[in-house]
């Protein structure tokens, strides 16, 4: 803390300072700077009385131009550390830390790739049997990768702008408006009508359908006199229960039959992936979370809050209206794809927040990528060739995620 004594000056009727003539440093060290304050400027050179510091040494000096010599002064140790700087990781130990746990995933993601291409292949590795065989199980982790960039971004990206890290996009009712469509066809046309929501006509008509209620909620409840996120929460929660209770009114008056083959379209399942639908599904994706990534920096911002990030000068309602909306283009693709995956997202994006430890977008995605796509990975590696149950990953990761859900509740304590 310093203390400047200075000499007014009248100019034009209007007082000002001259330059400081004293200037004296008060710290913890110096007690008798504190004897100082009350000297006056106007007595003009001349020694200076002696200062102790707490070490006992005697700190004297003459006033030189008007101006005494700063006090040396103690620096904060976090300035003092090594490889210190500004930024989302501000230490030589963090960076390293962030390397390590992405080259770790890294990794992990070869190995799981590579098991589920080789693991009872049946074929010399390397042959063109072999490659035969891991085409037919590449499809696999094209969708693998697919779900894993839309759960992770989406997530990610709607926890920041509503607020809120436990409520995940599926509270919009992208799952339960996929059910109704899923069981209406069904209920309607019977067996036969599992073909009808295939192909690309009928997946991009339930793509719109998804993105359509999302904007219709987003539009209506965030503009107005309502713009309140709460409230636009609130009415996609009873959104989806009012259409899950359509399905489960519909599926109880089916066949058995018709229930049994409707059963198997509606678990997230990475078998349901169609590869003809991927050269449609791929572009959209790609570019949709280059977009979320584009806005890493806006959503850093918007992380602060509506009231900061407005007097910084981002158009807060713009802009989550514009993120709302690119969340639920990756909702309505991997949904269409797959199926419902309800904790994929919260899973990955709660141990992206903990494992990065950083505010930073740019760094928070593709870790929460790479945590999905290593989740879907060794589920669907240990429910195939252990439990032979194909593709329902969502088995797995519904018991993790839920554990996972209730630990971070009863840590946190609230919602």
């Amino acid at each position: 803390m310093a203390s400047v004594i200075n000499h007014p000056v009248v100019k034009n009727d209007r007082a000002t300072f001259s330059e400081p003539l004293v200037e004296i440093a008060v710290h913890h060290d110096y007690p008798d700077t504190q004897n100082l304050l009350h000297s006056s400027p106007s007595e003009g050179p001349k020694e200076s009385p002696e200062l102790k510091n707490s070490g006992g040494q005697v700190l004297t000096g003459k006033v030189k131009g008007g101006r005494r010599p700063r006090l040396p002064l103690k620096r904060d140790e976090a300035c003092c550390k090594r490889g210190a700087s500004s930024g989302p990781l501000t230490s030589r130990k963090q960076k390293v830390r962030y390397g390590v746990i992405v080259g770790t995933l890294v990794v992990l993601a070869v190995a799981i790739a590579f098991a589920i291409l080789s693991w009872d292949n049946g074929m010399e590795f390397g042959s063109a049997g072999y490659w035969k065989i891991a085409s037919m199980r590449a499809d696999v982790l094209i969708a693998m990768v697919i779900v894993a960039i839309c759960q992770a971004f989406a997530t990610v990206a709607f926890q920041t702008v509503t607020g809120n890290r436990i409520i995940t996009p599926s509270i919009m009712g992208f799952e339960a408006l996929y059910t109704v469509i899923q069981t209406g066809v069904v209920f309607f046309f019977g067996a036969a009508g599992v073909t009808m929501v295939m192909g690309a006509g009928q997946f991009l008509l339930q793509a719109v359908l998804m993105v359509g209620l999302a904007c219709l909620l987003y539009g209506w409840l965030l503009s107005g006199r309502f713009g309140n996120m709460h409230i636009m929460l609130l009415v996609g929660v009873v959104v989806g229960g009012g259409l899950g209770a359509l399905s489960t009114f519909m599926q109880r008056m089916m066949d058995p039959n018709e229930f049994d083959i409707l059963t198997a379209r509606l678990f997230g399942n990475l078998s349901n992936a169609d590869s003809d639908l991927y050269p449609i599904v791929i572009p959209i994706v790609l570019v949709t979370a280059a977009l979320l990534w584009v806005k890493s920096p806006k959503l850093n911002t918007i992380s602060l809050g509506k009231d900061v990030s407005t007097n910084l000068g981002v158009n807060h309602r713009r802009e989550v209206m514009i993120v709302l909306f690119l969340v639920s283009i990756l909702m309505a693709m991997t949904t269409s794809l797959v199926g419902p995956m309800t904790f994929l997202g919260f899973l990955v994006a709660t141990l992206a927040y903990s494992l990065t430890d950083t505010y930073d977008h740019k760094l928070i995605f593709p870790v929460a990528s790479l945590l999905a796509f290593v989740v879907l990975g060794a589920a669907y590696f240990v429910l195939r060739n252990i439990f032979y149950a194909g593709g329902a990953v969502t088995i797995i990761i519904e018991l993790v995620g839920g554990v996972v859900f209730l630990f971070v509740i009863m840590r946190k304590g609230r919602l």
